[in-house]
């Protein structure tokens, strides 16, 4: 398999789940601001769209969206719990946590990242964005991750997203038990390889 991903980006998510799952894959950078591989390679040509996490398989068959592609991995191995089994209640609750990651956190820091978006639209994001925190604080009370005491593909994508807190300076000192969380989950031997291989500690 081949995760094509850009450093510190969405692409994150995917990239430890692969590890935690233990399956073999290479990664293939390709920056999201220039869109070309190492290669010179214009990366639009394998996927239309443009972004990352791409996951291309051994067979050529090529997947993507990030919660898309974790879902897949974590069904390879089973046994790892990384999402429960497909058809169970508990299985679409993870879909709604990646639902909510996706649509109401990651998609909220979008406008941040753009240098030309008024700083009043900003707020109205950043305001949304601790909305959401705050009830992402409250669901995680005496939880170590969200779906409960295993870690899933979920909390790979909530910590990644929040990792972006820093760049775009959002204080998350009040939401405690979010705070415990990313430091549990950055804690995890396959959070700290893909970090590194990242460049990002």
């Amino acid at each position: 398999m081949k995760l094509y991903y850009s450093p510190g980006a969405c692409s994150l998510s995917p990239h430890i789940v692969l590890h935690e799952a233990g399956l073999a894959f290479e990664l293939v950078m390709a920056p999201t601001k220039t869109h070309k591989l190492q290669d010179g390679t214009d990366y639009y040509t394998i996927n239309p769209l443009g972004y990352v996490p791409m996951l291309e398989l051994d067979d050529g068959t090529r997947l993507r969206e990030g919660p898309a592609i974790v879902q897949y991995v974590a069904d390879q191995v089973p046994a790892k719990n990384l999402a429960p089994a497909n058809g169970t209640l508990p299985r679409y609750r993870l879909q709604e946590w990646l639902t909510l990651i996706g649509t109401e956190i990651h998609k909220s820091f979008s406008p941040l990242f753009m240098p030309n978006m008024p700083e009043e639209a900003k707020q109205i994001y950043r305001d949304r964005l601790a909305n959401r925190f705050e009830f992402v604080n409250r669901e995680l009370a005496a939880k170590d991750y969200v779906m409960g005491e295993h870690f899933t593909v979920a909390d790979a994508y909530l910590y990644t997203v929040t990792r972006w807190t820093k760049p775009m300076q959002i204080d998350i000192s009040r939401y405690p038990n979010l705070v415990a969380h990313n430091a549990r989950v950055e804690a995890r031997p396959a959070v700290q390889m893909a970090l590194q291989h990242e460049k990002l500690s």
